[in-house]
C-alpha cells in the first residue's frame, strides 16, 4: 500500500506539471465515460429498474394470442372465463385497450378535458396501489347502474382541490355527470409510463352482463402471481384453459391462445432491441477514446524514456515501472470518469424533454447506485484498457538503448503500435457509421413510405363529447355533422370529415361477414381493420375510390372496403352490392358494399398496406371522434377558427389532441427517430477521435522521420515528394482500417435486420459512402503534418541530429 500511494502522489504531480496534456486526456475520456453513462441511466431505468409497485416481478400483462401468434387485446368474456379458471393468479384485472377515456371537468364555468381510466374492481388490488386518502372501489360499485365514484390521482387532487384533505365524499361533475370522490392515490402511484397508472382520476368499468360476456377484444389483462408460481407455469395453465374454451367457443376462440407477459416487458415494448445496440453503439465510441488515449499515453511514456530507463538503472524492476504508469493511467481515467458523470447528469437533464417523447419510463431516469457503480466500473477498465498497453511496452524496453538515445530518436519508436490503434479506430468508426446511414435511410424511408393516403396540409383534432348532453345516437350524429357543416363553409377548407380512430392511432381489427356463407368458410370471412366514418372523410385524407360511391348522409348501413379486404372476402367476384356483417358491431345488420378504396396502412408505415372496411351508419354515432379537415395550406393555421366553429354549437365542448397528420405518422416514428439521432450522434463522434487521433499519430510520426525526410529532401526530393510520403503513411492504415470495418459492419448487419425499413442493413452504397467520407477525412487530417514535413530545411534538421 506504501508504494501504490507513492506511485499515487508521483502521479498527481505528474498531472499538476502536465495540465494540457491531462486536460486532453481527461476531455476524451469524460466524452466516451459520459456517453456511456447516460446511456446505461435510461437503459437502467427502462430495462433493469423495477417497477415501481410492490412484488414488480410477480405482476403480468395478460393477452390473446393470434392464430398468428401475435399478442392481441382481451375480450372480456374470455377474461372473466380465464379469472374463473385459473389458479395461478392471486388477483386479476381489467381496463379498455384503448387507454384512458376523456371526460369533460363541469360545473366549473368552462368545460375542460381530464383523463379518466376505468378498471374493473380489484385493480388497485392487483398493483397494490393503495388510496392515501379515502378507499378504492368495492366490486357493487362497479356494476351498471351503482352511483358513480371516482378515486383522484395525487396530481389531480392537489391542482383541482389545493390538497384538501377533507375532499373524501365531495362531488364534482364529469362529463355533467355527478361523481362521489372516494379516494386520493399517493404521488408514487402515478407511473407514467404505464396509461392504466398515468390517468388523472380512475372509474369503474361497471360493463354491463352483454359487454362482460361479449367475445370482442377490446380489453387488457393485469394479473399477480400466485406466490411462488413461475411465469412458465401460468402460461401452461393459459395454454390448456385456451384449448378448453377453443372448443367450447369455435367460431371466436378457435386457434386463439393466451400470452402472460411480465409487466415490465410489455412496458419496455420493442425498445429493448433499441437500447442494447445503442449501449453496444456508444460502448464502441469508449473504445474509441480509450484508442486515442492510448495514443496520447504511448507518446508521453515514449518521452520519458530516459527517466524511466534511470529508475530501471537504480533497481526499479518492470513490474513496479508497469505499476506506476498504470497508477497514472488510471488516476486520468477516475478524474475523466468523474467528469463523464457530471456530462451525463447535464445531458440527461438537458434532454429530457427528448427522451420524455421517445423513451418508455423516461421519468425514472436518474442518476442512482447502480449508474454510479457502472460509471466507476467503466473509468477502471478505461484507464486498463488505455493505460496497459504503453505502460506494458514501455516496461519491455531496452535500458542500454534507453540511455543511449539520450531522448534524441525517441519519435521513430513505437510506429508499428501506433499503427495498429489507428486500424482499430477507423475499423470501429466504419462500423458506427454504417449503423448511422442505414438507420437514417431506413428513418427516411418510413418517413416517405407510401401509407395509402395524403398526409401533407391535414389538420386533426379529438372531440369527446359530454355524453349527458347527447345521449342519444341522433343528437351525436347531428352535433358532428354540423360541426363538420359548420367547418367546411371556413374560407381555405379543402374537405372535412370523422374517423374513430385515425391510421397509426388505436382501432383494431374485427371480422367481416359475408352474407351467405357459412360462419366457418374460410373464404366467406376474413379479419380486417375497422373504422367508422362520415362523408368527406376519403377527400380530407385523398384516399382513392376505385369503384362505386363514397357514403353519403342519406345511408343507412353501409361499407367501403378497400381492395385487399375485397379480395380476401369476395376472391373474383365484384364486391360492390355485395352485403357482410360486422359480428362485432352488430351479428344481424346487414350492410351493404357501395364503394371499394385503396389500401391504406392503418398500424405502422413499416407494415405492409392493411385490409380494411369503412362503415357507416346514419342512425349510430360514438360518442367522440377525430375530426379530418384538409386545408389549402399550413394546416395549424386553421385550427383556431375549427375549435371557434365547434364552440359555436357548445362553448363548453373541449377539443384537444390538435395535431397535423404528418405529426401523427411522426408519433409512430420515435423509436426511429431516437435510434438514427443517437447513432449519428455516436458516429459524429467516433469520427471526430478518428481524425484526431489519425492527425496526433501523424504528427507524432512526422516528427520521428524528421532526419529521414531531411536526406530525402537533401539528395533532391520535391515537395511533392514529401506530400506523398506523409499522406500515404496516414492512408495506409486507415485503408486496412476500413476493409477491417466493412467485414465487421457486414457481419454484424444482422442487428440491424429488424430495426431498418426500405433499405438493406448492410447496404453496399451506404458502405461506399462510409468508406469515402473516413478516407476523405483521413487525408484532410494528415494535410497539415503533411504540410509541416515538407517545410523542414534539411540543414537545420541534419545540424540538429
Amino acid at each position: 500500500m506504501r508504494t501504490i500511494l507513492a506511485d499515487l502522489r508521483h502521479a498527481l504531480r505528474f498531472v499538476s506539471r502536465t495540465p494540457s496534456f491531462a486536460v486532453t486526456v481527461v476531455a476524451v475520456l469524460a466524452l466516451g465515460i459520459g456517453a456511456n453513462t447516460a446511456l446505461f441511466s435510461i437503459v437502467n431505468a427502462v430495462l433493469l429498474r423495477p417497477l415501481p409497485f410492490e412484488e414488480p416481478d410477480r405482476l403480468v400483462q395478460l393477452y390473446t394470442r393470434t392464430p398468428d401468434g401475435v399478442p392481441f387485446d382481451v375480450a372480456p368474456g374470455k377474461f372473466y372465463d380465464w379469472q374463473r379458471d385459473a389458479h395461478s393468479f392471486e388477483r386479476m384485472a381489467m381496463y379498455p385497450c384503448c387507454g384512458f377515456r376523456r371526460l369533460a371537468l363541469t360545473g366549473t364555468g368552462s368545460a375542460r378535458s381530464v383523463r379518466a381510466e376505468p378498471v374493473s374492481a380489484g385493480f388497485f388490488d392487483v398493483v397494490r396501489a393503495r388510496p392515501a386518502l379515502g378507499r378504492a372501489f368495492r366490486p357493487e360499485e362497479d356494476t351498471p347502474g351503482a352511483r358513480h365514484v371516482v378515486v383522484l390521482s395525487d396530481r389531480f387532487w392537489r391542482t383541482e382541490f389545493g390538497a384538501d384533505q377533507d375532499v373524501i365524499g365531495r362531488t364534482m361533475k364529469l362529463s355533467d355527470e355527478p361523481y362521489t370522490i372516494i379516494g386520493i392515490m399517493p404521488p408514487e402511484a402515478s407511473v407514467a409510463s404505464w396509461p392504466p397508472m398515468a390517468s388523472d382520476l380512475w372509474i369503474p368499468l361497471a360493463l354491463s352482463a352483454e359487454e362482460r360476456a361479449s367475445r370482442g377484444h377490446n380489453m387488457e389483462g393485469v394479473a399477480r402471481l400466485e406466490r411462488g408460481v413461475q411465469l412458465v407455469e401460468a402460461q401452461t395453465e393459459m395454454d390448456a384453459i385456451s384449448a378448453r374454451l377453443a372448443r367450447e367457443f369455435p367460431k371466436t376462440d378457435g386457434r386463439w391462445g393466451a400470452a402472460v407477459i411480465p409487466l415490465q416487458e410489455a412496458i419496455a415494448g420493442n425498445s429493448r432491441t433499441m437500447l442494447l445496440m445503442l449501449l453496444g453503439a456508444v460502448g464502441v465510441v469508449l473504445l474509441i477514446a480509450c484508442a486515442n488515449v492510448g495514443n496520447l499515453l504511448f507518446t508521453r511514456t515514449l518521452n520519458r524514456r530516459k527517466e524511466i530507463a534511470i529508475r530501471a538503472a537504480l533497481g526499479a524492476g518492470r513490474g513496479r515501472v508497469f505499476q506506476q504508469l498504470l497508477i497514472e493511467a488510471l488516476l486520468l481515467a477516475t478524474i475523466g470518469g468523474a467528469v463523464g458523470l457530471l456530462v451525463a447528469y447535464a445531458t440527461l437533464r438537458a434532454a429530457a424533454p427528448l427522451l420524455g417523447e421517445y423513451v418508455p419510463r423516461a421519468s425514472e431516469i436518474s442518476i442512482d447506485v447502480h449508474v454510479l457503480i457502472f460509471a466507476v466500473a467503466v473509468s477502471l477498465l478505461t484507464g486498463v484498457l488505455a493505460g496497459a498497453m504503453p505502460a506494458l511496452r514501455t516496461a519491455r524496453s531496452d535500458l542500454n538503448v534507453a540511455l543511449n538515445v539520450g531522448g534524441r530518436a525517441n519519435g521513430a519508436l513505437g510506429i508499428g503500435t501506433r499503427r495498429v490503434l489507428i486500424v482499430c479506430e477507423v475499423a470501429l468508426s466504419v462500423v458506427l457509421l454504417m449503423g448511422a446511414g442505414v438507420m437514417i435511410q431506413s428513418l427516411l424511408a418510413l418517413r416517405h413510405a407510401d401509407t395509402g393516403f395524403d398526409a401533407h396540409d391535414v389538420l386533426t383534432m379529438k372531440v369527446h363529447l359530454i355524453e349527458a348532453r347527447y345521449p342519444a345516437d341522433a343528437q351525436r350524429s347531428a352535433f358532428f355533422n354540423t360541426a363538420l357543416d359548420h367547418i367546411r363553409a371556413l374560407p381555405g377548407i379543402e374537405a372535412a370529415g370523422s374517423i374513430d380512430d385515425l391510421p397509426f392511432i388505436d382501432g383494431e381489427a374485427q371480422p367481416l361477414q359475408r352474407a351467405g356463407w357459412a360462419e366457418g368458410a374460410a373464404n366467406g370471412r376474413a379479419v380486417v381493420h375497422v373504422r367508422q366514418i362520415t362523408p368527406g372523410y376519403l377527400r380530407a385524407m385523398r384516399i382513392p375510390l376505385l369503384g362505386g360511391r363514397d357514403v353519403a348522409l342519406r345511408d343507412a348501413d353501409v361499407l367501403l372496403v378497400s381492395q385487399a379486404a375485397a379480395k380476401r372476402v369476395w376472391g373474383a367476384d365484384d364486391p360492390l352490392g355485395q352485403r357482410a356483417t360486422l359480428p362485432v358491431i352488430s351479428k344481424t345488420a346487414l350492410r351493404q358494399v357501395v364503394g371499394v378504396v385503396g389500401d391504406v396502412k392503418q398500424k405502422d408505415p413499416s407494415q405492409p398496406l392493411t385490409p380494411t372496411v369503412y362503415y357507416y351508419s346514419a342512425d349510430r354515432s360514438w360518442s367522440s371522434a377525430t375530426l379530418v379537415v384538409r386545408t389549402s395550406h399550413a394546416s395549424t393555421t386553421f385550427a383556431h377558427s375549427i375549435v371557434a366553429a365547434i364552440h359555436s354549437i357548445d362553448a363548453e365542448q373541449p377539443v384537444e389532441d390538435i395535431r397535423t397528420m404528418e405529426q401523427v405518422i411522426d408519433s409512430r416514428l420515435t423509436s426511429q427517430r431516437f435510434s438514427a439521432l443517437l447513432l449519428g450522434i455516436f458516429a459524429g463522434a467516433a469520427l471526430v477521435l478518428a481524425s484526431v487521433g489519425i492527425y496526433g499519430v501523424l504528427s507524432y510520426i512526422v516528427r520521428g522521420r524528421r532526419r529521414e525526410i531531411g536526406i530525402r529532401t537533401a539528395l533532391g526530393a520535391r515537395t511533392g515528394d514529401v506530400l506523398r510520403l506523409v499522406i500515404a503513411e496516414a492512408m495506409s492504415p486507415t485503408l486496412v482500417g476500413m476493409v477491417v470495418g466493412a467485414v465487421v459492419a457486414i457481419a454484424s448487419a444482422r442487428v440491424l435486420k429488424s430495426l431498418v425499413f426500405g433499405i438493406s442493413a448492410s447496404d453496399p452504397l451506404t458502405l461506399v459512402c462510409v468508406t469515402a467520407t473516413l478516407a476523405l477525412v483521413a487525408l484532410v487530417a494528415s494535410l497539415v503534418p503533411a504540410y509541416r514535413a515538407s517545410r523542414f530545411d534539411p540543414a537545420t534538421v541534419l545540424r540538429a541530429e
